[in-house]
């Protein structure tokens, strides 16, 4: 009796998964294949996170509305922060919709493999389909709180006469979005493959990301903070994507080269630290978990 070789046993099967070999490896292709998996995890999320609420998809708008009144009243009124000129209401809100997008990012990420134990264990597809599903509700979001913000520019621009400078910076802004993405999928997909053994991180990055945001120029413009203060909130790669936000969107904000290049070659070692450790984390996380 012939048995089939090796070789010929692996054409009768239309999916062979083989272990993932090199910590750098980053199939694209297969997790194009799986795109359609992609589209439900996002449908997921965005219906998951609103069900059974009153306001429903209501809470995108209310969210960051609320938010800007706090700081309005909080930070313009009582501490008198100046805003760069630019008016309160549009200053806070153009922060906290790029905020909310990284925050959205690292959050939802970190617990990819907590929240999808279950699944991970009994169906095989990429897991690098969920993070980057993730990052796809996240720009959801924003692409909802940014229509808001545009909203708000265009009622000041009107009733206001507030002058704003339209010009090619505005191609800027998917740029921007690209690599504040890039840097939430990176830290998000870091924390989660730490979370997948040290769950006391969870609690530690949630309330980290909070503190991160007083760290990051939302509430004040960068051009308020002078002596050592500076460089310390330079030294966060964010602080120059949401200057160079403003800038293209309002032409407001202080901004350079080596600032925005420091965030850029931080922002890639990240990602590929990301990768890195997922790969490793991957392999055995279901054991741990």
């Amino acid at each position: 009796m012939e048995y089939p070789s090796s070789q010929d046993s692996d054409k009768e099967w239309t999916l062979i998964i083989k272990p993932q070999v090199s910590w750098f490896k980053l199939d694209l292709q297969e997790v194009w294949r799986y795109r359609d998996l992609v589209v439900m995890f996002v449908k997921r999320d965005f219906v998951a996170i609103y069900k059974q609420t009153i306001l429903g998809p209501l809470w995108y708008l209310l969210q960051p509305a609320l938010t800007t009144i706090m700081f309005i009243l909080v930070f313009g009124k009582m501490a008198g922060i100046p805003t760069d000129g630019v008016p309160p209401a549009v200053f806070y809100l153009s922060g906290l919709v790029l905020w909310n997008f990284f925050s959205s990012c690292i959050n939802n990420i970190s617990v990819t493999f907590s929240a999808n134990a279950g699944l991970f264990g009994k169906v095989y597809f990429p897991r690098l389909i969920v993070p980057i599903a993730s990052t796809i509700s996240a720009l959801i979001s924003f692409s909802i709180q940014f229509v808001l913000l545009l909203m708000v520019v265009a009622y000041f621009a009107i009733v206001q006469d507030y002058s704003i400078q339209i010009s090619g910076a505005l191609l800027l802004i998917p740029l921007v979005l690209l690599l504040v993405g890039t840097l939430g999928l990176g830290l998000g997909v870091i924390v989660s493959s730490l979370t997948a053994k040290y769950r006391d991180l969870t609690y530690l990055v949630s309330f980290g990301v909070q503190l991160l945001m007083y760290a990051t120029p939302i509430i004040y413009p960068l051009s308020f903070l002078s002596g050592k203060y500076k460089p310390l909130i330079l030294f966060n790669p964010l602080s120059s994507f949401v200057e160079l936000f403003r800038y293209a969107l309002l032409g407001v904000g202080e901004w350079n080269i080596w600032y925005i290049g420091y965030s850029v070659f931080f922002t890639a070692m990240t990602l590929l630290g990301g990768i890195l450790i997922f790969n490793r984390v991957e392999k055995s996380f279901v054991d741990v978990i």
